[in-house]
């Protein structure tokens, strides 16, 4: 490939400390994003393993854990939803993700602010400390469900005149201190997401020349920072309701719950949408390498992305079908959730496109990218009959909401990850994964997730409620075969759970022992495959020039080769 003639990407040298710890890098950043990330996974994984184990063996010593009691069970239910939404889900789909691509994606050496890039690191493994800390205060970490809904997250209530210093230190303020740091933490990643995007392209790279998994990632983070606001505000009038006593949301002092509702929902359901945009972007990056077509109406994608977002904050209310809303409210809320669902379909039917007709590779990360597209095909319609106000009236707080939840976070979250994880990986250590152990990861994940969550809808269904410690005490919901299907979702969990280890033992073999990988293993066209592997300090020996689109493959004035990389005009055959 003939190299720019651009200016030389020159860095100062760095000792260990500045290059791997205190690193203003955007490739260690991230790499620091993920490995935390997936190091709170597997606290959540541990955690849904205990109260999972308990719903299916009520009573039962649980191996590696012992007695649960009713307490701890509520406390494992409400942090595992947080840690994987919020300390899983954001890190790695966004801020691990984000810091890694787009800088090199775009063709530049680093983000627009690199110091900020490294304290928002730092804010985030701070959070995930006090978080974890919550579990060992007196009393316990936080019990109240993973969206902290008052009168259960709020001390106050049942303490009018707590100790100031008891009350700050208690689990539920400490998870509210998290959040809001949390939250900081990705506001400002976002902001250097933002600004490195506009500000930093190469030269020719042109906003449509720029690929779909950046233009995600950009739009995540615009609406990140337009929900967060308000359930930042809402967290911080729980804090002062848990540690000086005020009412904001007590009734009995002039207060509304329903308002903390509101707020929280505002922010969580565009929430969703923001961890979904960047997991498309890497769906699309992946079919279209391994179909050899370029992305199907590429144009449409992002109009279509730009729309959802347009939609998502104006859907949050569905939530709260039976807290009391006015029925016409409800209608309008109802018509809104089918209406987003257009834009996903458009997205979707352009990736069937893209596959349809392509010399289609089944490597593992397309294995990933399928399976994620079949998955979360049934977390979207499902969540069809979840916008039904008159459906939803009847399954809400089912055990169908948590099997269609799980079909919607596990494949944004982990599929896409893995996604990702598998095709990106040769790129960022120079090192190639085990084929084998990935495509064996791949099936007993796909399978026992399956086996987890599929056969709940026929639970929620029946009318079984969610966080029921144990169902035993209720003989009416106890009956064949949804006893059955309790011990068939904790098995297959336990098996999702262990499948987990072959990733773990893949990834660190492959780090020691794995064969060196050639820069460009996958003959993909975007920038980030046109330097070296792993990627040097700045990413470019020479700043590249873009001349075209990032998805040039099989084009029919190729006639030699059948991609072009971005940095290599169209004329020159030569690769």
């Amino acid at each position: 490939m003939e190299p720019s003639t651009s200016t030389h990407a020159h860095h100062p040298p760095q000792s260990f400390l500045s290059k791997y710890v205190f690193s203003s890098d955007h490739k260690v950043v991230g790499i620091q994003y993920t490995l935390t990330g997936l190091a709170m996974a597997a606290v959540g994984g541990f955690l849904a393993y205990v109260f999972r184990y308990n719903l299916a063996y009520p009573g039962s010593p649980i191996p590696l854990f012992g007695e649960l009691s009713a307490q701890q069970y509520n406390e494992f239910v409400t942090c595992h939803g947080l840690i994987m939404v919020l300390w899983v889900a954001m890190p790695v789909i966004i801020s691990g993700l984000g810091n890694l691509l787009i800088p090199i994606q775009i063709g530049t050496d680093d983000m627009a602010f690199p110091t900020l890039n490294m304290m928002s690191y730092w804010v985030f493994l701070l959070s995930c400390i006090i978080l974890l800390a919550s579990f060992f205060v007196p009393g316990g970490s936080a019990a109240g469900g993973w969206t902290m809904y008052p009168p259960l997250s709020a001390n106050a209530y049942h303490n009018t005149n707590p100790d100031f210093w008891t009350a700050l230190f208690s689990g539920n303020s400490l998870v509210i201190i998290a959040l809001a740091l949390e939250f900081v933490s990705m506001l400002m990643g976002g902001i250097n997401f933002i600004v490195t995007t506009i500000n930093k392209r190469a030269p020719g790279m042109t906003p449509m020349r720029v690929p779909v998994v950046v233009w995600m990632l950009n739009i995540a983070s615009v609406m990140f920072m337009f929900a967060v606001g308000p359930v930042f505000a809402g967290a911080v009038l729980l804090l002062l309701d848990n540690v000086i006593g005020t009412g904001f949301y007590d009734p009995a002092r002039g207060g509304d719950p329903i308002l903390f509702e509101h707020l929280f929902w505002f922010f969580g359901h565009p929430e969703v949408y923001v961890l979904l945009l960047p997991s498309l972007g890497v769906i699309a990056e992946i079919i279209s390498v391994f179909s050899r077509k370029p992305i199907f109406a590429y144009k449409t994608i992002i109009y279509l992305s730009l729309v959802s977002a347009v939609l998502s904050v104006m859907v949050w209310a569905h939530h709260q079908f039976v807290s009391g809303i006015d029925p016409r409210m409800a209608t309008f809320f109802s018509v809104g959730t089918i209406i987003i669902s257009i834009p996903f379909a458009g997205i979707f039917l352009s990736y069937m496109a893209t596959l349809w007709g392509g010399s289609i590779r089944f490597t593992v990360p397309m294995l990933w990218a399928i399976g994620f597209i079949g998955v979360f095909l049934i977390g979207g319609l499902t969540g069809l009959f979840l916008g039904s106000n008159t459906f939803d009236i009847y399954v809400h707080g089912t055990y169908f909401v948590i099997a269609h939840f799980h079909y919607t976070l596990f494949p944004i979250v982990f599929l896409g990850f893995f996604a990702a994880f598998y095709f990106w990986f040769p790129k960022f250590t120079g090192k190639t994964l085990n084929v084998t152990l990935g495509k064996l990861h791949f099936w007993l994940t796909f399978f026992s997730f399956n086996g987890t969550f599929f056969v709940l809808f026929f639970n929620g269904l029946a009318g079984q409620h969610r966080r029921i410690n144990d169902y035993t005490l209720f003989p009416s919901i106890m009956q064949e075969p949804y006893i059955t299907f309790q011990k068939v979702a904790t098995i297959s969990a336990i098996i999702l759970i262990l499948s987990q280890f072959i990733f773990l033992f893949n990834f660190i073999y492959s780090l020691i022992k794995g064969k060196k990988a050639v820069n460009n293993p996958w003959n993909s066209s975007t920038l980030e495959w046109q330097t070296d592997s792993p990627p040097p300090h700045g990413n470019f020996h020479t700043y590249p020039v873009v001349y075209h689109g990032a998805y040039d493959y099989s084009m029919p004035e190729m006639k030699e080769v059948d991609f072009v990389p971005q940095n290599l005009p169209l004329e020159k055959k030569t690769i």
